[in-house]
Formats: C-alpha cells, sequence, structure tokens
C-alpha cells in the first residue's frame, strides 16, 4: 500500500479531513527552506530546541483535547487472548505455514511485527480481551512462531472503537488487496454482510462499500452455489468470479441443477481418490467444462428402461414406473408368487437401486 498501514488504517473510516501540519512543524519546514548553511552559535541552540520542543508540544496537547489529532494507542498482546472476528472474509483454518512463510519470514528479519493489527475490546469471553478485525495473517504467524522457538514474539495491535458494520468495512478494505482471499471467501463474506449490515438492500450496500452494484451481485450469486458442487473443485481457492457466475446461473434451471449436482458427486470422488494417491488434482477449467456440460450429456443420453424385480422363478414382482418430483410409483404384480417378505426385499433393493442412480427419495 501507498501509506503507512498505521496511517491507512487509523484515517481509513474517519470522515474527517485530514489535520494540517502543527505550526511548529510549519515553523521547522519554513526554517529548513530559508535557514543559510553557516551554523548558529553553539550557545543559542539548547535555547531554540527547547522553546520549539515545548512549543510543538503544547500545540500536539491541545490539537488532541480539540478532537483535531486521535491518540492511536499500540498494545503487545498474547496472540492466545485475541480471537478472530467471524465478520472476516479470511478463513483462519485455511492459513498454514507455507502461505504465510514469506510474512513469517519477514517478522524473523525485522525483529518482530512492525504493522500492527486492528482490534476491538470484547466483554463477557473469559479466554479473550480481543477480537482481530484486520490483521488475521499477522495474529496467525505470531501465534505461530510462539509455538516454533520464537516464545517471546507479542501481537502488535491498535485498538479500535467499531460497530459491525464499520469492522466489516474495515476488513474488507484490506482485503482487497490481498490476493490470497478468494473470490467465494468475499462472495459468501458479502452474502452475510448483506443481511446482517444492510437489510438485504444491495444498493445501500454497494454505495457503503463504494463498490459497483453490478460487481456485487454477481458476487451474491457466486455466494449461493451449494457447498456439494463448490467439494467438486479441488480447493474452494479455485472458484473465481468471472467462470463460477456462469455456472451459478446454470443452476438456475431445476433440471440442470440435478444433472450438475450428479456430476459434481462424482467429481468430488475422483478429486478425492487423487488426492489421496497424491496425484495431480483435476484442474478447475476441466471441472466447470464438466459441470456446466452435464445437463446436455444428460438430455443426450438414451431414456433407461423400467427397473423391474423379478423372483428366483423369472417372474415380475415389482416395476418403477415413474420417477418425478412428486414420488416414486412402483406397480405390484399380480401372480408373481412372492410373498410379503419377498416384496419387501424388492422395494429395499428397487430403492437403493435409484438411489445409486440419483433419482431416490433423498434427492
Amino acid at each position: 500500500m501507498a501509506r503507512k498501514q498505521s496511517d491507512y488504517l487509523a484515517a481509513l473510516l474517519s470522515d474527517e479531513p485530514e489535520a494540517p501540519p502543527a505550526p511548529a512543524q510549519q515553523e521547522e519546514a519554513k526554517s529548513t527552506e530559508t535557514a543559510p548553511s553557516p551554523a548558529p552559535a553553539a550557545a543559542t541552540r539548547p535555547e531554540r530546541a527547547r522553546g520549539t520542543t515545548l512549543l510543538g508540544r503544547e500545540s500536539a496537547l491541545a490539537r488532541l483535547a480539540s478532537g483535531e489529532v486521535r491518540q492511536v494507542t499500540q498494545l503487545l498482546l498474547d496472540p492466545a487472548k485475541v480471537r478472530i472476528w467471524s465478520g472476516n472474509a479470511r478463513h483462519y483454518a485455511h492459513l498454514n505455514e507455507e502461505n504465510c512463510r514469506e510474512l513469517i519470514d519477514s517478522i524473523i528479519a525485522e525483529g518482530g511485527q512492525k504493522v500492527p493489527a486492528v482490534v476491538r475490546r470484547i466483554e463477557g469471553d473469559p479466554d479473550h480481551d480481543y477480537e482481530v478485525i484486520a490483521g488475521t495473517r499477522r495474529h496467525w504467524s505470531i501465534s505461530w512462531l510462539r509455538a516454533n522457538s520464537y516464545s517471546d514474539m507479542m501481537f502488535v495491535a491498535q485498538v479500535a472503537q467499531l460497530d459491525d458494520e464499520a469492522a466489516f468495512r474495515l476488513a474488507d478494505l484490506e482485503n482487497r488487496a490481498r490476493k490470497d482471499v478468494s473470490d467465494l471467501e468475499r462472495a459468501r463474506n458479502y452474502a452475510d454482510a448483506l443481511k446482517a449490515h444492510y437489510g438485504s438492500h444491495l444498493t445501500r450496500m454497494a454505495e457503503r462499500l463504494k463498490l459497483s452494484k453490478g460487481w456485487l451481485s454477481k458476487m451474491i450469486k457466486v455466494a449461493g452455489i451449494p457447498d456439494a458442487i463448490i467439494d467438486a473443485f479441488a480447493s474452494p481457492a479455485d472458484v473465481q468470479l468471472k467462470p463460477a457466475y456462469t455456472l451459478a446461473q446454470a443452476l438456475d434451471d431445476k433440471q440442470a441443477l440435478a444433472a450438475i449436482n450428479a456430476e459434481a458427486g462424482r467429481l468430488a470422488s475422483e478429486q478425492r481418490a487423487l488426492h489421496a494417491a497424491g496425484a495431480t488434482p483435476v484442474p478447475a477449467t476441466e471441472v466447470l467444462k464438466r459441470l456446466l456440460d452435464a445437463p446436455r450429456a444428460a438430455r443426450s443420453e438414451p431414456k433407461a428402461e423400467p427397473f423391474t424385480w423379478t423372483t428366483p422363478y423369472g417372474r415380475p414382482a415389482l416395476t418403477v414406473q415413474s420417477v418425478n418430483r412428486q414420488g416414486i410409483t412402483i406397480r405390484l404384480h399380480a401372480g408373481s408368487g412372492a410373498d410379503p417378505d419377498t416384496l419387501a426385499s424388492a422395494l429395499r433393493d428397487t430403492l437403493d437401486h435409484l438411489e445409486r442412480q440419483g433419482r431416490g427419495l433423498q434427492r
């Protein structure tokens, strides 16, 4: 970011204009430009420095008392006493040494965390005193370092007084610059915030976040893709906005939804098997193609013959006549010679068969 993180976060949600430089600072800048090169006499230097220091201190205290300047307090905290705010888009469980390695190395090289996180004080939690609004990766990295030979590392944070909506805007602004926050994480975070903070009013949310309403609408649409379909991808991070929006639109067709769900189940099983074998997973482009092609493939398949359960003597005892959203219609044949126990077994076999085809009662 172009500005220091501390300045950026302190001014982020403030509606006040930035304060002008203090008179002492203006005077100091002016004297720097106009002062002649020869140094003043040594005897006058202490008096001048003392006067400038007093002037600057009085000016700073006056500006602080008037509210023109906000005092920012930084704390050194034990990360174990700080929890993660649930409204943040980043999934703490997805963080690990690998994706935090660069930050960990930076903290070690600099002798500690240099950029403070933003936290707010919480009440009613005996295990935690604060929660992280912005700085989830910093919290994870400091926690990891404390558990791995750097027990003296402290979590550096500045405390802010924020309601949930302001906290969401602050976390969102910081996460926009982070490439490791996936489109799906952000989309679901926006969908939750839309209900929690903006009364499901998309226009109001777009205005508050200074985002395009059309782009935000697409994000909300992607957030609605079911987990069963997301599981078809090797990682949720593979779900990118543009192709995922096309997939989300395809799910509006109920007939297409059934075919896509069935293909997603097959892909999820395939991905698990590849992961267990240490093999390369099915890439996101292929996953998306197979999911979007599933409805067309299902329509082109020949219609299956009705399932019929026959007795050991070759007589039909039970036939499935139709399967639809209203239920399953089954015909029991007269004269099959099957007793009630045999028919009950036939019914169980039939239901198992339909379930394996994705046409059962549980679909």
